[in-house]
């Protein structure tokens, strides 16, 4: 999936301290999660479903 050109946005829970934050993208029907330290490497791809479903359980 090619996911260049779209706008991530760093998560609320990532802080600055070392620069160890996660981003996201939320395209068509699927949310990837990236490190930012590391753009270019591997992303995590899950349909918005997954997703929804990965924050409820955090939440719990």
């Amino acid at each position: 999936m090619d996911l260049r050109g779209l706008q991530w946005r760093k998560s609320s829970r990532s802080t600055n301290n070392g620069g160890d934050c996660v981003e996201l993208v939320a395209a068509a029907e699927v949310v990837a999660v990236r490190d930012s330290k590391d753009p270019d490497g591997p992303k995590l791809v899950v349909t918005r479903r997954a997703f929804a479903g990965l924050l409820s359980d955090l939440k719990r």
